[in-house]
């Protein structure tokens, strides 16, 4: 247990220290993951009065105050769940890293409880899985507490070309903690709202393109987009397996890492470089003397990312951000080209829509309540339009529905389009010798307007999403009152090499400003 949570420790790069003894709701609600797990270790605290702390954090800012709707579900068994992992832990010790640590997870994903797994629709409203996503039973082995499912921009944000982030026909408009009337981001919104308003200390989301990386930069938190494959996507509503994956969301990156480590797949781990495993606590990649370092490390800096150029507030703030890596040492290949133009955003959309309408009708065939396939959902939303879609409809639900399976010549040649993509990436990757790429995550938060839809902006998380590469979103400060987020892109399953980078970069920015729950800004 130790040494998984000294590991932890390393990807932040600093030493642990014994915190003061947290007691009242609105110190343990600001411990960081990591910290939060040493006072449970040690009796200071017990997994039933950390649950009790937020699920009361939930009731009063979820629905109540700033009305977030960040949380679509209270699980039920959350606090009988935390009493009996105290009894173990009195009986037999921790049973794993996550030991009474709340955990909220999206609620695309299967968990076989009192929860439905409904993607945010109506249409899946009384939809209960029978078994647990893989990804909820490591979770469940590492000793999480299931506290809730978290709200999405729904169907993962696959439903129409013209959506708002964050909204779902079962769950409400998930508000920005920063200011409440800009989006939070999708389609993972709801799991970084309940991180970044302190309604959880670790989330789960799920990323098909930015879904995890965008809501963590707007929302102000550390979003961890894996390696595809390296955590599983069984049992996950899905869009497309050839890109779907989940991954953490958390205040930091040893937070997210310490959620990481727990929810990999074991076989996945065989192919991977390791993560440290030392009882130690050595500094970031390069340091001496414990200051964050990057001598040695090679970034590529991403100047075609979407929409570069076209914000200039936000090109400034990234210069700047360079100016930080550079300072700790680390060498820029300054510019690069990535190569995420037209003809592979065409590609990857031929590909998501092959891939759904297959997948979704597989994954609708066994669930408990609601549509059997795609056609029998968009039907659902059609009768149910004034629900389901008051503000955008489902123009990609149809547009799926008209392909014709992955023996198709159009879905056959878009896959060959994208792995010439990835072939090239890989030979940037190599010719270069970098390490990682650096891209600003997104633009700052728009504001929320249905009848307008979403207005992103910037945005580079094609690059990770495409390649199927990790990507690790760090906050990176504010503009004005809105959080912006930093993105370090790496080669395949070098997770722990780009948690140090986005650690030490993190510890080097200093502290990032709470939310303020603002009702508007006039940034």
């Amino acid at each position: 247990m130790r040494a998984l949570l000294a590991v932890a420790i390393v990807a932040a790069g600093c030493t642990a220290k014994a915190p003061p003894t947290a007691s009242t709701d609105a110190e343990i609600v600001a411990l960081d993951a990591v910290e939060l797990e040493s006072r449970l270790a040690d009796g200071r605290l017990s997994a039933e009065r950390v649950a009790s702390v937020f699920l009361a954090r939930i009731a009063a800012m979820n629905d109540a105050g700033p009305a977030l709707h960040a949380i679509i579900e209270v699980n039920p068994d959350a606090l009988s769940i935390a009493r009996e992992l105290d009894g173990r832990r009195a009986r037999e010790g921790p049973v794993g890293p996550l030991h009474g640590l709340p955990v909220v997870v999206k609620a695309n994903i299967d968990t076989a409880d009192r929860m439905a797994t409904s993607a945010g629709s109506l249409a899946l409203a009384g939809h209960r899985a029978a078994v647990d996503a893989p990804v909820v039973a490591r979770l469940r082995a590492a000793g999480a507490v299931i506290l809730g499912k978290t709200n999405l921009s729904e169907w993962a944000n696959f439903r129409s070309t013209h959506s708002t982030s964050g909204w779902s026909s079962l769950g409400g408009q998930t508000r920005n903690p920063y200011v409440l009337d800009r989006s939070p981001c999708g389609s993972s919104s709801g799991s970084a709202v309940a991180v970044a308003a302190g309604l959880a200390p670790l989330a789960i989301g799920t990323e098909t393109d930015g879904s995890i990386v965008c809501p963590a930069a707007a929302n102000g938190v550390v979003g961890i987009k894996p390696t595809l494959g390296l955590v599983s996507a069984r049992g996950i509503v899905p869009i497309a397996h050839s890109q779907d994956t989940a991954g953490p969301l958390a205040r930091s990156v040893r937070g997210a890492v310490l959620l990481l480590r727990a929810i990999e797949e074991p076989d996945a781990r065989s192919t991977a470089p390791t993560w440290p495993s030392s009882t130690s606590v050595p500094p970031p990649v390069g340091a001496r003397g414990g200051a964050p370092s990057l001598a040695g490390v090679r970034l590529g800096v991403v100047r075609d990312y979407e929409g570069a150029g076209d914000d200039r507030k936000l090109d400034q703030a990234f210069g700047a951000w360079l100016d930080v890596v550079r300072g700790l040492g680390a060498e820029l290949v300054d510019p690069l080209a990535v190569g995420v133009d037209k003809s592979v955003r065409s590609a990857e959309l031929t590909v998501l829509l092959h891939e759904f309408r297959v997948q979704i009708d597989d994954y609708l065939r066994d669930a408990s309540g609601g549509p059997r396939s795609l056609d029998e959902l968009v039907a659902f939303d059609a009768e149910r339009a004034a629900d389901v879609m008051p503000s955008f409809g489902q123009e990609l639900f149809v547009a799926a529905q008209s392909t014709t399976g992955l023996d198709a010549a159009p879905y056959r040649d878009a896959l060959a389009s994208l792995a010439e993509f990835r072939a090239r990436l890989a030979q940037t990757f190599a010719a270069q010798r970098l390490d990682a790429l650096v891209a600003p995550v997104s633009s700052p938060a728009w504001r929320v307007d249905p009848s307008a839809g979403d207005r992103v902006g910037v945005a580079s998380s094609g690059v990770a999403a495409v390649s199927g590469y990790p990507s690790v979103a760090v906050p990176a400060g504010l503009l004005g009152e809105l959080p912006v987020g930093i993105a370090f892109i790496g080669a395949p399953w070098r997770e722990p090499a780009l948690a140090e980078i986005a650690a030490a970069f993190e510890a080097s920015r200093g502290p990032l400003a709470p939310p303020r729950f603002l009702a508007t800004s006039g940034d």
